[in-house]
């Protein structure tokens, strides 16, 4: 999402009853009826997905020249919380772009020389509050902020009902809100006559482990909400083209020379939606295990180049997908592919929609228009339908999906040329997101609140790089397709119901029968850094030679060779050692790491050739990978092929530059 752009160039039944259900029967509900679908893919249309905890139902109006959004929300949230609930709170995230906002100061920290226009600050601001059976409480709409003493913050409200709403019953709340939308800024806004319409409308918070989680939106957060259904209609200019996350159900023309566009969607946590006139629909489809899949994209002027590359990485990563993790189980995929000037719109995912990106400077042999398209895809699994909490555990989505990304990008273009491929160098996702991960490897544990890592190049760097570093070197303990199955079992288990980060080791653990709280401690809650080195290593020729069975010398010199390997880090890891001598023959020694460094001794007839820590090259966390091993005799290979390739290109230019002149 936020980083993807900058990592490269650097279910329930159909009646429930409410009562009686808690957050965790909430949660055992909703699991119980996804695994029922996973089972029966026919009956996904006929019962919910989902534990439909909210219903939205969303009257809006676009004015382009004033980059307004005027609207109605009726919100009915169901109390399965178990106990009564009287105060309800509110995400207000257009808000966050105004000065002396919490996400305002944080951008300022990280960027001191980013400048922040008015036409840069964006707003909601409800006009009328009412809920049913309560009357009017505007009034009593009051703005908090749960995460730090920023009283200028105005991301979170809350209210407080005359009378607390009791298990098992709904509350109506009708609002009335305007937006003014901002010039594109972190994935929502405008630009000429693009919109991007996300985090636009109050939304509730949600109910989690007994207490109300609804945080500020802060510069290095996203999202948390319950499942439910949207009906949404949207009237905009007729020469608008819209895509939206939802089943277009009607479409009516207006006498004002408006359009009425009804969408529904269900068993999501969002409404996101992107209107321009300018826009190109390219119409195509998809059909994996759980049905046919529309795709729905929408091109910018002068990208239609790009449709080709988007479909091929998206069709490509559905079926990949629905392979290895699981059904995408909705009836359509959205796809925006914002205007040139617009990045700020790209790579990032709603339920059932995202924004696709592809710069003009990058050309097709690097891959950010297939890279983006697979990540933001994987987000509707991690995190579109787990609905993890990504104010709190953001690992669970930007890292595992980035893991996945590198498995897939490596599986449709190949390991070693997914990320970049020309003749004269390649390069791998997984190497992209190595370079990503040691840019800042050690400042925060991965499992951190959003918003408290010391910057945003650590949010980046750790969550995205480090756990997919984290991931990659658990295939080298448990076996790549075990952490595979892992992840197809987290998936289809947890699908709908909030997940934890608990959940998931429990998972692991699980499906590859070991106790792996020695490396997810380290991995997951620690900052320790994992460097193993080749200390010191040589042979020496004995003094004399062993004789022979009838007493005459061998002819074969006795060599005394040792090895050293130092644990520098204190990251604790198991590591292989390679032994290479010069008669052919390989020594492997295995070492559990635990101490600070281990000598091998060997007295054989032949001399050391080389020695290397993790020969396979499977520990993707290894701060430091050119320390791992040592050679008697260097290899000038390299050397001597960079030499020639920069020889071509000095003459190359040489000829370029006589032409010119």
């Amino acid at each position: 999402m936020r980083f993807l752009r900058w990592a490269f160039v650097f279910a329930a039944a159909a009646i429930l009853s409410p009562g009686a259900i808690g957050a965790q029967a909430r949660k055992g509900v909703a699991r119980k009826a996804a695994n029922a679908v996973a089972q029966d893919t026919s009956a996904a249309p006929k019962q919910p997905l989902s534990v439909r905890v909210v219903a939205y139902e969303i009257t809006a109006r676009l004015d382009p020249a004033k980059h307004t959004i005027t609207a109605s929300e009726v919100l009915t949230y169901h109390n399965l919380t178990g106990q009564p609930q009287q105060t309800f709170p509110f995400h207000m995230y257009l808000n966050a772009f105004q000065p002396q906002s919490t996400f305002f100061n944080e951008a300022a920290r990280d960027f001191p020389d980013h400048a922040w226009e008015p036409e840069n600050y964006g707003s909601i601001r409800v006009t009328r509050l009412e809920v049913v059976g309560a009357g009017d409480l505007t009034n009593q709409l009051q703005f908090i902020h749960p995460d730090d003493d920023n009283a200028n913050d105005r991301t979170v409200a809350q209210v407080r009902l005359p009378k607390a709403i009791p298990p098992g019953a709904d509350v109506q709340f009708k609002i009335e809100f305007e937006d003014q939308m901002p010039l594109v800024v972190a994935r929502t806004g405008y630009i000429r006559d693009f919109f991007m319409v996300a985090q636009w409308f109050p939304k509730v918070g949600v109910w989690w482990k007994g207490a109300w989680n609804c945080h500020q939106f802060h510069f290095d957060t996203e999202f948390f909400a319950d499942f439910g259904t949207y009906d949404v209609k949207l009237s905009v200019p007729q020469n608008e083209i819209v895509g939206a996350a939802g089943d277009l159900v009607a479409s009516a023309s207006n006498p004002d020379g408006t359009k009425t566009l009804e969408y529904h969607s269900e068993d999501v946590h969002d409404f996101s939606w992107a209107a321009s006139p300018s826009f190109t629909a390219v119409e195509d489809s998809w059909t994996g295990s759980a049905g046919t899949v529309q795709i729905h994209m929408l091109m910018s002027p002068g990208n239609m180049r790009s449709a080709p590359r988007y479909l091929q990485a998206l069709k490509g990563t559905m079926t990949v997908f629905d392979q290895w993790i699981g059904p995408y189980p909705y009836d359509r995929i959205t796809v925006i592919d914002p205007p040139h000037g617009g990045w700020d719109a790209g790579g990032m995912e709603y339920p059932t929609l995202f924004t696709a990106d592809n710069g003009w400077y990058f050309p097709k042999w690097i891959l950010l228009a297939e890279d983006t398209v697979e990540h933001e895809y994987g987000h509707q699994y991690f995190q579109g339908m787990l609905a993890t909490n990504e104010f709190e555990e953001p690992w669970l989505d930007e890292g595992l999906n980035t893991y996945l990304e590198a498995k897939v990008m490596n599986a449709l273009y190949g390991k070693g040329t997914s990320f970049v491929y020309t003749i004269a160098a390649t390069g791998g996702n997984d190497d992209s997101r190595r370079a990503f991960y040691l840019s800042r490897p050690d400042t925060d544990p991965i499992a951190r609140l959003g918003w408290l890592f010391y910057d945003d190049q650590a949010y980046g760097a750790i969550l995205y790089g480090k756990t997919t570093m984290v991931l990659l070197t658990l295939e080298k303990i448990i076996g790549e397709e075990t952490v595979r199955r892992a992840l197809h079992t987290f998936f289809l288990r947890y699908r709908f119901t909030h997940p934890t980060g608990d959940d998931f080791v429990k998972t692991v653990e699980e499906v590859s029968g070991r106790d792996l709280k020695w490396y997810f401690d380290q991995a997951l809650y620690g900052t320790a850094i994992l460097d193993y080195e080749i200390l010191d290593a040589d042979s020496e020729p004995l003094d004399s030679a062993k004789p022979e069975a009838g007493g005459a010398k061998s002819k074969k010199e006795l060599y005394r060779t040792y090895v050293t390997v130092h644990r520098k880090g204190d990251f604790v890891l198991p590591e292989d050692i390679a032994i290479k001598f010069d008669d052919g023959q390989t020594v492997l020694e295995h070492w559990d790491g635990r101490d600070r460094w281990v000598r091998y001794q060997y007295d054989r007839p032949a001399a050391l050739v080389s020695a290397e820590v993790d020969p396979g090259n499977e520990v993707w966390l290894d701060r430091n990978l050119f320390n791992n091993s040592y050679r008697v005799q260097a290899d000038t290979s390299a050397q001597k092929k960079l030499g020639n390739f920069w020889l071509f290109l000095s003459e190359w230019f040489a000829q370029i530059l006589a032409w010119i002149t």
